[in-house]
C-alpha cells in the first residue's frame, strides 16, 4: 500500500510544459522524483525551468514542438522513447485562448471572427488529440500508461462571451471520456485517460482579464471571486496533489474522469 502513490522514475511527458501552471507541475513532478520531459515552443523559458529543476535535484529536459505538427511530434516521442525506454503519462497542457474568439461587452455573436475560433479549438482539443494519439503507442506497447488531459470550468457550461475556448474545452472533456473507454476496452485496463479541470488560477494569459496593474481584481476578477465559495483564485501548486494521484496506482481503478479543482466554483449556484 505505500507504494500507491509512488511516481519515482516515471517518465512524464508535458505539452506546453512552459506555461505558469504547467511549469509549476513539472517541477512538483520532478522532486517526487519523476523523469520530466516538457515540450513547448518557448525554448529559452523550457530551458531556463530545466536548469530550475536540475538545480534542485530533479531530472528535466525540454524539447521544442507544435502539438498541431503530428510529424514532428512523432519525432518527438520516437526520441523520447530512445532515451528513457518508455512513456509512463502524458499530461496534455497545451492550450490557450485568442481575441478574436471571445464576443467584447459591446459586441454580439456576428463579431466572432470563425478564423479564431477555428484556431483557438485546434490548439485546445486538436493540440490534445494530437499527442494523445502519439504517445498513447509506447504506452500500449507496454502495457500501461496514463493520458491526462487539461479540461475547464468552461468544459461543464460555457463561460460569457468565451466562445472558442469554451467550445473547444466541452471538447476535451468529451474526448476524455470516449478515449477512456476506447482505450480500455481495446487495450486493457494498464491505459488509464483522465483530465483536471483547474478553476480559476491567475496566468499569463488571463492576468489582464482577471486584475488591474495595481493587483487588485477587475470586474470580471470580482464575479469569479463571487462565484468561487473559497472566495479567492487558486494557486497553481494546488493543482499538484491531483495530478500526482491521478498518474499513481492510486487511481489504478480510475478512468474516463474529470478532476475538479476549483475550490467550489462549479457547484456554487446564487
Amino acid at each position: 500500500m505505500s507504494k500507491l502513490f509512488d511516481i519515482k522514475d516515471y517518465v512524464v511527458v508535458i505539452t506546453g510544459g512552459t506555461g505558469v501552471l504547467g511549469r509549476t507541475i513539472a517541477k512538483y513532478l520532478a522532486q517526487e522524483g519523476a523523469k520530466v520531459i516538457l515540450l513547448g515552443r518557448k525554448e529559452d523559458v523550457g530551458n531556463a525551468l530545466v536548469e530550475d529543476i536540475r538545480q534542485v535535484g530533479g531530472q528535466a529536459e525540454f524539447i521544442k514542438t507544435d502539438v498541431l505538427n503530428k510529424e514532428l511530434i512523432e519525432q518527438n516521442c520516437e526520441d523520447i522513447v530512445a532515451r528513457y525506454g518508455r512513456v509512463d503519462t502524458l499530461l496534455n497542457a497545451a492550450g490557450g485562448n485568442i481575441s478574436g474568439a471571445v464576443i467584447q461587452p459591446q459586441g454580439t455573436v456576428f463579431d466572432l471572427s470563425t478564423e479564431d475560433f477555428d484556431r483557438v479549438v485546434r490548439l485546445n482539443l486538436t493540440g490534445t488529440v494530437i499527442p494523445s494519439q502519439v504517445f498513447l503507442k509506447p504506452m500500449v506497447k507496454q502495457g500501461k500508461g496514463n493520458i491526462i488531459n487539461f479540461a475547464s470550468m468552461s468544459s461543464f457550461r460555457p463561460i460569457t462571451r468565451v466562445c472558442g475556448y469554451s467550445a473547444a474545452k466541452a471538447g476535451v472533456s468529451s474526448f476524455t471520456a470516449w478515449m477512456a473507454a476506447e482505450c480500455a476496452k481495446k487495450f486493457g485496463e494498464g491505459i488509464r485517460v483522465n483530465a483536471i479541470a483547474p478553476g480559476f488560477f491567475i496566468t499569463e494569459q488571463n492576468r489582464t482579464l482577471l486584475t488591474n496593474p495595481d493587483g487588485s481584481y477587475t470586474q470580471r476578477g470580482q464575479d469569479v471571486i463571487h462565484q468561487t465559495p473559497f472566495g479567492r483564485m487558486g494557486e497553481p501548486e494546488e493543482l499538484c496533489g491531483t495530478i500526482h494521484y491521478l498518474m499513481s496506482d492510486a487511481a489504478k481503478f480510475v478512468t474516463g474522469t474529470v478532476a475538479v479543482v476549483d475550490g467550489g466554483f462549479n457547484v456554487f449556484a446564487m
